[in-house]
């Protein structure tokens, strides 16, 4: 299925969780993460629950230290 993941064309097989995309994108079992699917926060502990559909439209945000 075709996505966008921060603006930027992806494609992932159909069926695919949240969960399923940050572990593709190496981001699965990193901390200060927040997403967003079509506008919506998901929580954290509904990642794996979360189904992907054709263009969808997922932003990821990571926190970043500093100052």
């Amino acid at each position: 299925m075709n996505l966008t993941v921060n603006d930027k064309p992806m494609e992932l097989q159909n069926g695919s969780s949240l969960r399923d995309l940050l572990q593709h994108l190496s981001l699965g079992t990193k901390r200060g993460i927040a997403v967003a699917v079509n506008a919506e926060v998901i929580a954290g502990e509904d990642w794996g629950n979360k189904q992907l559909t054709e263009n969808d439209k997922i932003i990821i945000i990571r926190a970043a230290q500093g100052g």
